[in-house]
Order: C-alpha cells, then sequence, then structure tokens
C-alpha cells in the first residue's frame, strides 16, 4: 500500500490511539487540525466478534476521518477472524492497526498487545498476523514496542512485511519499560533501514521540533503522537505549520473540541470534558480558578464562556 490512501507526501502525522482520549470528539479535532491518519482506540477483537454495543460504538468515525483504521487486541484467532469478516463490511473503515504493544497488566494476563512479542509466543503471533492479512480486504498494520523485555524488533518487523503488512508504527520502547526511560530512536532506525514498508516512530514526540529530528535521524516515513497530543491536540497544525501556533489558534481548537464532545456525548460531554480543561489550562494565567469553574458547571453555554474568557487574545 505504501500509506497510498494518504492524500499527501510524507512525513506524515498520526495520532497514536490512547484509551480514555483518542475518541471520536478528539480525533475530529486533531484531523481537522492537520492529523493525517487517525485509529480507534484498541478494541478487543473478542468484543467486535460478539457484536458489543460499547464496542459497536467505538469503531464509529467522524466526517473528518479518512483514512481511519481500527486498532484491535487479538488473543484468539477464530474471534479474530469473526471481526476480520465484521470490518470487511464497513466501508468507511479504511485498514486494520494490530495492537503488539499495549503494555498494561490486564493486556499480559489476558495474551494480547505487547506479550506477544515474547519469543516463545512467536508462531502464534506468526498464525495471528498471516491469518488476518489474508482474511482482511483492507490494508493491514502494526503498532508495536520493540520487543517485550529483549529487543526483537528488526525480526518481527521483517517477518510482518513478509506477510503483507502495509506499514509499521514503532513505539521505541519495550513492554517492560512502560513509558519509564527515553524512546530508543536508534532501534526504530534499525528498523528503517531493514525493511521496505514504510516505518512511523512513536515515543516522546511533544513538539514540531522533536518530530524534526527524529525523522532526520530514524529516516522513518512519519511520526505517531498520543500522549504528547493529550491537552495539546494543535500539536498536529504545529508539524504543518512548522512552528508554534498563535493563542487565537489553540483557542479555535479547544472550542472545536469541546463543541464535538457536546455532538457526540450529549449534555454528559461537559463532565468528560473537564480532564481535557484541565490539561489545556496548564501554564495559562489563572489556571486554577479555570479549573475550579469547569469543575462546578454542568452548562455547555457557560463553558463555553469561560474558554473565550481565559483563553482571550
Amino acid at each position: 500500500m505504501n500509506i497510498s490512501i494518504l492524500k499527501s507526501n510524507p512525513p506524515y502525522f498520526f495520532l497514536a490511539p490512547l484509551a480514555g482520549y483518542t475518541d471520536l470528539p478528539f480525533r475530529s479535532v486533531v484531523k481537522k487540525f492537520g492529523c493525517d491518519m487517525t485509529f480507534s482506540e484498541m478494541i478487543n477483537a473478542n468484543a467486535i466478534a460478539f457484536e458489543n454495543d460499547k464496542t459497536k460504538k467505538m469503531m464509529i468515525k467522524s466526517p473528518f476521518e479518512t483514512p481511519y483504521f481500527v486498532q484491535i487486541a487479538v488473543n484468539n484467532i477464530d474471534n479474530m477472524k469473526k471481526t476480520v469478516e465484521i470490518i470487511n463490511q464497513k466501508d468507511e473503515i479504511d485498514g486494520i492497526d494490530l495492537n503488539l504493544g499495549c503494555p498494561v497488566n490486564k493486556a499480559r494476563r489476558s495474551g494480547y498487545g505487547g506479550i506477544l512479542l515474547k519469543n516463545e509466543n512467536k508462531e502464534f503471533l506468526k498464525e495471528i498476523v498471516k491469518t488476518l492479512v489474508t482474511v482482511s480486504k483492507k490494508p493491514v498494520s502494526v503498532k508495536m514496542r520493540l520487543g517485550f523485555d529483549e529487543i526483537v524488533a528488526v525480526d518481527r518487523a521483517k517477518m510482518f512485511e513478509d506477510f503483507g503488512v502495509s506499514f509499521l508504527t514503532i513505539h521505541g520502547r519495550t513492554v517492560k519499560q512502560m513509558y519509564k526511560g527515553k524512546a530508543n530512536y536508534e532501534e526504530i532506525k534499525k528498523v528503517v533501514e531493514s525493511v521496505n514498508i514504510p516505518v512511523i516512530a512513536n515515543g516522546d514526540i511533544t513538539n514540531y521540533q522533536k518530530a524534526k529530528e527524529v525523522l532526520e535521524y530514524t529516516g522513518a516515513s512519519g511520526v505517531a503522537i498520543g500522549r504528547g497530543a493529550v491537552g495539546k491536540p494543535w500539536i498536529f497544525l504545529e508539524m504543518k505549520q512548522k512552528g508554534e501556533i498563535t493563542p487565537k489558534q489553540k483557542k479555535e481548537v479547544i472550542l472545536e473540541h469541546f463543541n464535538q464532545m457536546i455532538k457526540w456525548y450529549g449534555d454528559y460531554g461537559v463532565i468528560l470534558f473537564r480532564k481535557h480543561a484541565h490539561a489545556y489550562s496548564k501554564g495559562i494565567k489563572n489556571a486554577s480558578e479555570f479549573r475550579s469553574k469547569i469543575n462546578k458547571t454542568e452548562d455547555k453555554n457557560e463553558v463555553i464562556n469561560l474558554i473565550e474568557e481565559y483563553f482571550n487574545v
């Protein structure tokens, strides 16, 4: 595929899936303001196979999201097949992303995510990826870490390329590292030099300058930003502008996010927006006062007025 469904030339700027944050409203905002590709939050393939209602809603994309991949976590081949067949019927979904990076204990115990990178799970992982690519009528990508505890990224990347995976997103840490230490771009660079499919670098990218350095060093086709976009979804606008945005642009993004939250969640979006408002207010004048007022209101018009007042340009 060479990410040919993307309309621009590299470098590409992706939003990495992040549970609890990269829901449809958030993805809508970053896509509108410069993000090239979005992915659903990680969804357990077993839940999709059994057509869980909450899961169905998690798969829905916004009108802004093209291209859009659904990210799945797999620990059962038969359920994965059912999931892929369901996704095959959804024309609005452009591809499937396999999660091989989730480091949380629940994922480890359940046998999905980053634990599949362990050498003892290699044969099972082969079966997963071969089957996924064979059954899917859409492009398949993989988001992975460097390994579970030892680095196996080059070996697995070559294997995935041989099986027909379209592109890779690589987080520069092992699963056991969780989010500790610094991302290892040297290992990402080795993967870039070892395969012919696009590689997207992920980990510790928080601004345009950092993205530029990572792209130049690794030779990657793009970067994926997850935690770096929380409280800063305008980071994608910075990528496109190649520099910082204006206060006016920042306020525009915040208001767009709030409006998308209300559109998707209804009045409950006011409450759900609070965690985002707290992140947005870091460093602004009278931030604690703003947070206190946001926490007390359930009126959407008052939230808009507060954003206009405290982010006044």
